[in-house]
């Protein structure tokens, strides 16, 4: 399934396959890869794979790389597709078309979905199906995804055993023609190419100027390059720009093309998205919408979860004293209790923030506001360097880093790729929320601060997060990546109304993705943890559980430590915490359950804020103070923590340099704001 961005192909996919989808990445590169089962009308199993969203075969980013090298039967990981939907938004058939035109040069069974009926007809256009099918000569299909009209035909469609192969009217050039023929010729012959698809790639080689991305992984060979650079230059010495030609040539068959099958019905002036983006993309009041929206967001995560969370906390709560009374006393009862009770139940509290957050994002996404989002900060964005395409990793990385990361693909400039990747670490993730959350209840009781005032504290740490971003990519820009500011061509997508059912999967997909990790890493980590804070044993049965930890494996780490973070207002136990977080920043949470936890010298389930409140410096003086509450959010602003987000660093730089870079950079800035931070608020009384 091929499409151009925006074009509701993934929305298509969804309705085909329902859940019998999985996603994962092609060997060897960082692209997402969606493969679904659809059955054909008796019952048969249709593999359905959903290709990244492109404008053409002409590949200027890793992903549409992807689209190209499947298509063209380049990936030893994925057979060459028997039939290929060519999914194209009927509102802008004449530009979605182009890609449709060199995919039926490819010779293959091409079923064209000719979707989004009913926007087209909302804007005035009326597109002939059957005229178009007669044009192209292959089925054509009137879809509406969302609304679930056509996917009957389709699937009838899918289940023909033999399907017509495309008679489109194009003719090459003339003065192109020769070059077209020597070269597929040539790529049949010296380079093992199919006919088709060696005409097809002979097209690509002339449209597109880079012969090393048209070939991929495989190589011209010597003859097919000396053939192309013949014809290259006897055609800078006759001034004849055929890349140009070829495409305009393109375009003009689908000109007359578009002119037999699309009908305007009325003069509908401007439309519903022009009206609302008016609003949303004005240079004032866009600017408001967005803040308001984030405002909304942050606020939320505060009132709507507030029950959700006092129940799973009580039943957490609940379910550890009944395991207490239950167990006779011993190692036992204390690494169920105090380890895994504890540190998985740490974690597991903050599921409802957790699903919110996607949930606005989700919206946000189906709506068509992202797009918006980047269009805003394309001028802010270009002060540091950068253009607006950078914008949606970074924003992306407000739900996580790594596919944020990933989303930099997109980006044809490699070094403004490197930079983003760089700097999307810095935008505060969902794993982040937990840790704001506790330090926020331990700075801030509920009963005595408003929801508002918690809510503009967390703004501010996502502000931080921002402006640190920006920062570094203005530094990088100017010192280790210097060069110009990229421009951006960027489609705006229409408006549509939310896909609820789609938000909701994917809130629910990342929800349990969360829960995975709760039941198998931190769940590990949590164990992992006691037994570090436990043994050693004390050789003094009489010892206090703070003489237990201070002695054990991990309180010697942490004391190692302490020296290094306690000119940031941290003990040794704090940095316990921050060790273990490198494996995830949430697992800082857990760390502190089950530090504190095995701390606790009585029976009662005490929650870990209360715990926090009530530690105390061997002096006496309170550790978790308001300034150390918000030095260590700070500190979790800037430091990487992400043993995950190096490793797909890693895989897209394909080199350690740069993951390391980022390790040594982000946590030096972390200690240096959090020392400068809590040394002023100390010399100012706080």
């Amino acid at each position: 399934m091929v499409g151009n961005p925006n074009c509701g192909k993934t929305t298509l996919f969804n309705a085909l396959t329902g859940l019998r989808q999985k996603v994962g990445n092609y060997p060897g590169v960082t692209v997402e890869k969606k493969i679904g089962i659809t059955y054909s009308q008796h019952g048969r199993p249709i593999q359905v794979i959903d290709l990244p969203g492109a404008y053409s075969l002409a590949a200027r980013s890793p992903d549409e790389a992807v689209l190209r090298d499947v298509l063209l039967g380049r990936r030893e990981d994925t057979p060459q597709p028997d039939r290929i939907i060519c999914v194209v938004d009927a509102a802008n058939l004449e530009r979605n078309l182009y890609l449709v035109h060199q995919i039926l040069d490819l010779g293959r069974p091409v079923i064209v979905a000719l979707n989004m009926m009913d926007m087209a007809a909302d804007a005035g256009v009326k597109v002939d199906a059957a005229e178009l099918e007669n044009e192209l000569g292959v089925p054509v299909i009137a879809c509406e995804a969302v609304n679930g009209r056509g996917l009957v035909e389709l699937r009838l469609a899918l289940s023909r055993l033999e399907l017509p192969l495309a008679r489109h009217r194009w003719d090459v050039p003339g003065p192109i023609a020769p070059a077209v023929a020597e070269l597929q010729a040539s790529l049949r012959d010296h380079d093992g190419r199919p006919p088709l698809i060696a005409r097809a790639e002979a097209l690509l080689l002339l449209t597109d100027f880079d012969t090393v991305r048209v070939g991929g992984s495989r190589p011209l060979s010597a003859r097919t390059h000396e053939i192309l650079q013949q014809w290259r230059q006897r055609w800078a010495g006759e001034g004849t720009d055929w890349s140009a030609a070829l495409i305009r040539s393109r375009y003009d068959a689908i000109d007359r093309l578009c002119r037999n099958v699309i009908r305007r019905t009325r003069d509908t002036g401007p439309s519903r998205s022009d009206r609302i983006d008016a609003v949303l993309v004005h240079s004032v009041w866009g600017w408001l919408v967005f803040g308001a929206i984030m405002a909304v967001l942050f606020f939320s995560i505060f009132t709507l979860a507030e029950h959700p969370m006092n129940w799973i906390d009580g039943h957490v709560a609940g379910f550890g004293a009944w395991v207490k009374q239950s167990l006779p006393s011993g190692d036992l009862r204390d690494l169920v209790t105090d380890g895994i009770i504890a540190g998985v139940g740490g974690i597991v509290i903050f599921l409802p923030q957790i699903l919110i957050l996607f949930f606005f994002v989700g919206l946000l996404e189906s709506t068509g506001y992202m797009a918006r989002a980047a269009f805003l900060m394309d001028r802010p964005m270009s002060k540091v360097g950068l253009n607006g395409r950078s914008f949606i990793p970074l924003l992306g990385s407000y739900a996580c880093a790594i596919p944020g990361i990933m989303a930099t693909r997109t980006i044809e400039n490699a070094k403004d790729r490197l930079i983003t990747i760089l700097v999307a670490p810095l935008m505060s993730c969902s794993a982040r929320l937990p840790v704001y959350l506790l330090m926020i209840a331990t700075l801030l009781p509920s009963d005595a601060v408003p929801a508002g005032t918690k809510a503009g504290i967390m703004l501010l740490m996502y502000a931080l997060g921002t402006l640190g971003a920006f920062g570094f990519a203005w530094l990088f820009k100017r010192t280790l990546f210097k060069g110009g500011v990229p421009h951006m061509i960027m489609e705006l997508p229409p408006y549509q109304p939310p896909r609820f059912k789609e938000i909701l999967r994917h809130m629910f997909e990342r929800g349990w993705l969360f829960l995975k990790n709760a039941g198998t890493i931190i769940l590990a980590i949590s164990i992992v943890l006691w037994c570090l804070t436990t043994y050693p044993k004390h050789p003094n049965p009489e010892a206090t559980a703070t003489e237990q930890i201070a002695q054990s494996f991990a309180g010697h780490a942490g004391h190692a430590l302490e020296p290094v973070i306690k000119p940031l207002g941290f003990d040794w136990r704090i940095g316990i915490g921050l060790i273990t977080s490198f494996a995830a920043r949430e697992v800082f949470v857990s760390s502190m359950g089950v530090i504190f936890g095995v701390e606790a010298e009585d029976d009662d389930t005490q929650p870990l804020r209360d715990a926090l409140r009530s530690a105390h410096w061997p002096g006496g003086a309170p550790l978790f103070t308001p300034l150390v509450c918000l030095t260590l959010m700070v500190f979790y602003v800037f430091a990487m923590q992400c043993m995950s987000t190096v490793a797909v660093v890693k895989r897209e730089t394909n080199s350690w340099r740069w993951p390391l870079f980022q390790i040594a950079y982000m946590t030096g800035t972390a200690w240096l704001v959090c020392l400068i931070l809590y040394q002023t608020g100390r010399a100012l009384g706080y």
